[in-house]
């Protein structure tokens, strides 16, 4: 079971460390790499996983995050993309506490360092797969190949595919999948430490252990299970030692027939049962969690699935692996996402880009071929292994089981990218060995991909910090992507830059005719900008593609009621409320509609509903104020408005509604005390100084009311009826000052 030294490892270019330098150098460049983006913002993905995720708060039951999916939606919504990642999750809401709340800095650095660990212990994990399973005296693992291991692992520190993973907070799933995935290798490795010589002899326990540890990973994300595959390749070709080539030989042609008494006796026939029956249960429990059915995705998600023609299928899943490939091999054209027009569909077998795959499984086959048929077993196995760590972890991505909502993510490359450093550093090896009087250039060579590597990750890395710069470096590598160009103008329109989003959304539109959320988006700027009817064509578009698109109904009905059509805005609001049964939002603007109409019930209605659905939501509860008041309903306004500040004490706005009915009421004192605290939390109110002045110019109080006037008028000087208010309160004074006569 055990090898000898690796007799290309004296070759490789790089000086021989002790274990701890080792790992401690590989975390260092691993630092190196990616700490440019440890004061990054969030950014993408990260708002609804993160900001807008309640399961992070406190205030959230801790038992939501074993029920609802990665992004906080509950698994048995129709929505949900039924990602199962609690342990990620609570990664998240730890950041979330030691931090206070929602601050980035906290949650990159974490992320860094994981990535730094995973690295370390990368050293261990190809240690092992290249140079084979061996302990010292004292039970500890040795080193058969320090030189390879620590090369392999170099390049997998540094590998800039990894920068979505690391830069981006919502890549902690790939992370902590990545690190139980080892812990669980390294584990099942321990089941074969021996006490004896005997070769039958393993620990049951520690074979359990790393199953629950393959749960863990795959509670932190789905591509977890997949270690059992490397587990079992592993056992197969260094634990007992099966020559794959010669076992597919002796089965096919039926020469030597196989002496199954000889598997039996090592035990792995045991061991594969309980991997199996532990990974088959596993996947049960996944399915049952899930609710026993696939998320659904859209063919703008992943078109190459929606294809009619089986072979234009598989040909562009197999042109996307190839993709897959080229970013391991090149990681020089990255994208935060590749969807919609980033990859064109091959239609035809006549297209270039057919010439990839046939590249990509020659390329694949030769390799094949000298894993199995190569006379040296230890460049067999290094080879084999190498193969099944590069492609067992991407499986759950290659949309052989199940349709998946991506069509190329660097993300899932985390993993498979390890085959990759490890196929690498031993070619390195292989070609310092065949041409050693070449070797002080091969030596440049590794050195400068590392310093590229590293460059190039703390570029890319630095693009990640902001959204501003990831969007706009994705338009020099995906041009034709609309996603690219509706989340440029998203960005532009959230600093306040609408004129520059509104070319961004049309090109979104212009280069995918049917993209609903460019339309809505672009349909509310141009609503703001008061260009009423093309937001309506854009809209009632937008609903005409996607019916049970909710947002796109209520804001095809405000811009229907700012057009006074109020008949058609009431239906497009209940439309909404009709798909999303929990829209406070489409509530209060229902509520609006019916105010605008004096259906003075119905909107207090609507309003209600809104506060019942979404207790903190203060425009709902000042308008039903505000309406109470303005109908003379001065008791249930006052109700209304306690009850409002109950829920948000310092809203500012609730308070100055309430104070004006209190003076309405004559309740002065109290009155008085709203209206000041308002201006605590909101001092350069024009219309709180304003009403505050009329307030103590009904009580009497002149001179305090003169005050607050003159503020009032100092902030606004156009303030509506404040100067009048002014005029009458000085002649009232100088009348005052005239002695009687």
């Amino acid at each position: 079971m055990a090898l000898s030294e690796v007799h290309w490892d004296g070759q490789i270019p790089l000086p021989k460390l002790a274990p701890v330098q080792a790992k401690v150098t590989v975390a260092l460049v691993a630092l190196l790499c990616f700490m440019n983006s440890y004061d990054g913002e969030f950014v993408f993905d990260d708002s609804e996983a993160i900001i807008n995720n309640k399961d992070l708060k406190p205030t959230t039951p801790l038992n939501n995050i074993w029920s609802n999916d990665f992004w906080g939606s509950n698994l048995s919504s129709n929505s949900s993309h039924k990602s199962y990642r609690p342990l990620t999750v609570l990664t998240f809401r730890l950041n979330y506490l030691l931090a206070g709340g929602l601050h980035p800095v906290g949650f990159h650095v974490l992320n860094i360092i994981l990535h730094a660990v995973i690295s370390a212990l990368m050293i261990d994990v190809f240690a092992i797969l290249i140079g084979g399973l061996a302990h010292d005296e004292n039970g500890r693992i040795l080193n058969n190949a320090p030189k390879t291991s620590l090369l392999a692992a170099l390049l997998f520190a540094a590998h800039p595919v990894h920068t979505e993973s690391v830069a981006g907070i919502v890549g902690r799933a790939d992370l902590l999948c990545a690190l139980f995935f080892q812990l669980s290798f390294l584990t099942y490795c321990k089941a074969f430490n021996r006490g004896s010589d005997r070769d039958d002899r393993f620990s049951v326990q520690w074979v359990v252990v790393s199953l629950l540890l393959c749960a863990a990973a795959m509670l932190c994300k789905e591509q977890g299970i997949t270690v059992l595959g490397v587990n079992a390749a592993f056992d197969v070709l260094l634990i007992c030692n099966v020559n794959v080539y010669e076992l597919s030989q002796r089965l096919l042609l039926r020469k030597n027939p196989l002496n199954v008494s000889e598997i039996l006796r090592t035990g792995l026939l045991t061991r594969l049962a309980l991997m199996g029956l532990g990974g088959l249960s596993m996947l049960y429990a996944r399915w049952r969690i899930m609710g026993t059915g696939p998320p659904a995705f859209t063919e703008v998600d992943n078109p190459a699935s929606f294809a009619e023609n089986i072979f234009l299928r598989i040909v562009n899943y197999n042109y996307y692996y190839s993709l897959n490939a080229w970013l391991l091999l090149c990681p020089w054209w990255l994208c935060f996402d590749w969807s919609m027009g980033c990859v064109p569909l091959i239609k035809s077998a006549t297209d270039w880009r057919m010439v990839w795959l046939l590249l990509l499984w020659c390329i694949l086959i030769g390799l094949i071929s000298q894993a199995l048929c190569s006379q040296d077993s230890q460049r067999r196995r290094t080879l084999t292994l190498g193969l099944v760590l590069l492609v067992v972890p991407f499986l759950p991505a290659c949309n052989i089981f199940f349709r998946v909502g991506f069509v190329v993510a660097e993300r899932v490359l985390y993993l498979s990218s390890a085959g990759y450093c490890l196929l690498l550093a031993y070619s390195v090896g292989h070609c310092c060995c065949r041409w050693s009087k070449y070797r002080k250039p091969l030596c440049v060579s590794v050195l400068g991909l590392l310093c590229v590597y590293v460059a190039r990750c703390a570029l890319r890395s630095h693009q990640w910090r902001t959204e501003q710069s990831l969007f706009t470096n994705a338009l020099s590598v995906c041009p034709l992507n609309a996603k690219v160009h509706y989340n440029v103008g998203k960005n532009l329109a959230d600093r306040g830059n609408s004129t520059a989003a509104i070319a961004y959304y049309r090109e979104a539109v212009s280069l995918h005719p049917t993209y609903v959320h460019a339309m809505n988006n672009l349909g509310n700027i141009l609503k703001e900008r008061n260009e009423l009817i093309e937001a309506e064509h854009l809209l009632s578009k937008a609903v005409s593609i996607q019916p049970d698109f909710a947002a796109a109904w209520m804001n095809l009905g405000i811009v229907q009621n700012s057009l006074q059509r109020f008949e058609a805005a009431e239906k497009s609001y209940w439309n909404a409320i009709r798909f999303r049964k929990k829209y406070p939002d489409c509530y209060y603007n229902l509520g609006r509609l019916y105010a605008d109409l004096n259906r003075n019930v119905d909107a207090l209605n609507a309003w209600r509903n809104a506060t019942v659905l979404k207790p903190d939501h203060s425009l709902a509860w000042n308008n039903m104020v505000i309406l109470l008041d303005n109908t003379g309903n001065l008791g249930q306004a006052e109700l209304i408005g306690r009850e409002a500040l109950k829920l948000l004490p310092n809203d500012h706005t609730i308070m100055f509604s309430l104070a004006n009915v209190l003076g309405k009421s004559q309740k002065y004192k109290e009155s008085e005390g709203f209206f000041l605290h308002a201006l605590r939390i909101n001092p350069n109110s024009a219309s709180c100084h304003g009403n505050l002045a009329v307030l103590y110019h009904r009580w009497g109080k002149l001179e305090l009311a003169k005050k607050h006037y003159e503020l009032s008028l100092k902030l606004d000087p156009e303030a509506p009826g404040t100067r009048d208010n002014y005029k009458m309160l000085r002649r009232k004074l100088d009348q005052l000052k005239q002695p009687t006569p």
